[in-house]
């Protein structure tokens, strides 16, 4: 059985006071969570404060984004070694502002993925629609070309050991939400996707709902049979709601 992981993406936000007070909270309030996991994905310079208040706790600690190079004369970016060096289990790889702000094709990410996997860290594969492309129904096409450039780089056993995130790009930051019928249908066409290919893995593999989730829509959400969990953005950043979500999930 999947068991729900809500996962934080703290984005370019923080202060050393904030991040204190944050990762506390979420440390303290993770005690309580029975069925759900977290995770918390912060900006790279506080990882390491992160992965120390989290240490011999329940919440694990991943990176926003990663490098495909394993060292060398790439100024400001940050390798698979680094972030394991300092604690991190996980890597969002794909999301959609690294997409559309700064032009990482499904190729690229495809590639990232890669070196996430072969360093034994888990992905958190964000996939997704703009409203441009929902409003002219290739959502499932987009999804398609999304997934299939992961398997054509990581072959048939790609979506093992794995977190997707299903993120449609319309309703990040603006305060929209795919409805919970909409949310389920679209994680139902991922996993019946990769199930073409590899049906264990469909099974098992976790998706999160990454579309303004909050604590007033989390319920109806995490309720639908395929939405395994959240990656949740603005929420993520105050303790009690990042709590009232998981919550939600129990």
């Amino acid at each position: 059985m999947r068991k729900t992981l809500i996962a934080g993406n703290w984005k370019m936000n923080g202060s050393t006071e904030m991040v204190e007070n944050l990762i506390n909270g979420v440390v303290e309030g993770s005690k309580k969570l029975l069925k759900v996991s977290t995770a918390v994905c912060p900006p790279y310079v506080y990882i390491p404060m992160v992965t120390a208040a989290t240490k011999g706790s329940a919440v694990g600690v991943g990176s926003q984004n990663i490098s495909t190079q394993a060292s060398g004369a790439f100024t400001g970016e940050i390798s698979t070694s680094m972030v394991k060096d300092f604690g991190c289990q996980y890597s969002i790889i794909g999301h959609s502002e690294r997409r559309t702000l700064y032009g990482e094709t499904n190729e690229v990410v495809a590639e990232k993925f890669k070196v996430v996997k072969e360093a034994g860290l888990i992905p958190i594969f964000c996939i997704g629609e703009t409203l441009e492309e929902r409003e002219s129904n290739v959502t499932e096409d987009v999804l398609m070309k999304q997934l299939d450039a992961v398997f054509a780089v990581n072959g048939d056993n790609a979506y093992a050991d794995c977190v997707i995130a299903y993120e449609p790009v319309w309703a990040i930051g603006t305060g929209k939400t795919a409805s919970p019928e909409q949310a389920q249908d679209a994680h139902a066409f991922i996993r019946q996707h990769i199930a073409k290919i590899n049906a264990d893995n469909a099974a098992a593999v976790q998706i999160l709902y990454g579309g303004s989730m909050n604590p007033g829509n989390a319920e109806n959400l995490l309720a639908q049979e395929d939405i395994d969990g959240g990656l949740i953005g603005g929420a993520s950043l105050k303790t009690e709601d990042f709590m009232a979500i998981c919550q939600a999930g129990e």
